[in-house]
């Protein structure tokens, strides 16, 4: 995929200083972050029916930088803002999922008022790392999500069978699964079966792999009252969906194929009984043709934003 520069309609700005200000709070009042997070509107809250739209911004610090052919597509920071601020100034995009880094830059430019936060947690297994698996959590911790008034933390859980590092991922994923639970905040945890392809990890889409990171992930923690599932949009979803009960949100990443195949698929797969919502990155961010509002405004067309009746929901 070749992308093409934003559409016209969606430049906020191309003055390179237009983030300036943002290093001159970092440098001058660095406790600016933390006020604004405290006073920051916070999402109405989850409604059951209602499906979520959240936008996730985390993969540049896993040194995930490519978006199609282009190896360093959200290298520049101040791009990636600006398509974030797109995003979601788009009513319909419930909030985002994103590194501390930029969860900080949104918190001070004010985008995230009335939004859900996720902050990304496991940040450490770099892609193309020598011990990729060994995902460690260098990102947000439970205790710093709390503070920010944060719904939720997320992380990769990478299971290769393969690779003794596997398990130490698993014993820290199940660590931030319960202390998230203990602050009643989110965790939402994306699993996948992985394996090392000539070198370089390989998550497996197939169906059954899919499944079997699941039922491996559904089970991590003391508790699983908390715990949401992130999944890729894969081959018989409904057997996908059958392997869970926990709320469930359809990640994108880097579509191989065209923009129109990939949102039929999501649609498909939101019709399902446990789907939540969406949360979707680079698919969105980055079109290939340029046109950011364009694209999260036909994502957004696809989910379900009707709450039913208070006699139609299941019991409490």
């Amino acid at each position: 995929m070749t992308l093409t520069p934003l559409a016209s309609n969606n430049a906020l700005d191309d003055d390179p200083r237009r983030y300036a200000h943002l290093s001159t709070i970092r440098l001058e009042d660095p406790d600016a972050v933390a006020r604004a997070a405290k006073a920051r509107r916070r999402h109405p809250g989850l409604k059951y029916g209602r499906q979520n739209f959240i936008v996730a911004a985390d993969h540049p610090a896993r040194g995930a930088l490519a978006v199609g052919s282009d190896p360093v597509a959200m290298a520049d920071r101040r791009r990636l803002l600006d398509r974030l601020q797109i995003a979601l100034a788009n009513p319909d995009v419930d909030g985002v999922l994103a590194s501390p880094d930029i969860m900080d830059d949104l918190l001070l430019l004010g985008a995230l008022e009335g939004k859900l936060v996720f902050g990304s947690m496991n940040r450490g297994g770099l892609a193309g790392l020598v011990n990729e698996i060994d995902d460690r959590f260098t990102g947000h911790t439970a205790a710093a999500l709390e503070a920010l008034g944060a719904d939720g933390g997320k992380m990769l859980t990478r299971i290769c069978l393969g690779d003794p590092d596997t398990v130490a991922t698993l014993e820290a994923t199940a660590k931030a699964i319960d202390s998230l639970a203990e602050r009643k905040l989110i965790a939402m945890v994306e699993p996948f079966l992985s394996v090392r392809d000539n070198g370089r990890v390989r998550n497996d889409l197939s169906t059954d792999a899919v499944i079997k990171s699941i039922a491996i992930a559904e089970g991590l923690g003391s508790t699983s009252a908390y715990t949401w599932m992130k999944l890729p949009v894969v081959a018989d979803m409904e057997r996908v969906m059958a392997a869970t009960t926990m709320p469930t949100v359809l990640l994108g990443g880097d579509p191989d194929s065209s923009q129109d195949e990939v949102f039929a698929s999501w649609q498909a797969a939101l019709a399902l009984p446990g789907v939540q919502g969406l949360t979707v990155g680079r698919t969105l961010l980055y079109p290939a043709d340029g046109d950011v509002a364009g694209a999260v405004a036909t994502a957004a067309s696809l989910l379900n934003h009707t709450t039913p009746n208070r006699t139609e929901e299941v019991s409490e």
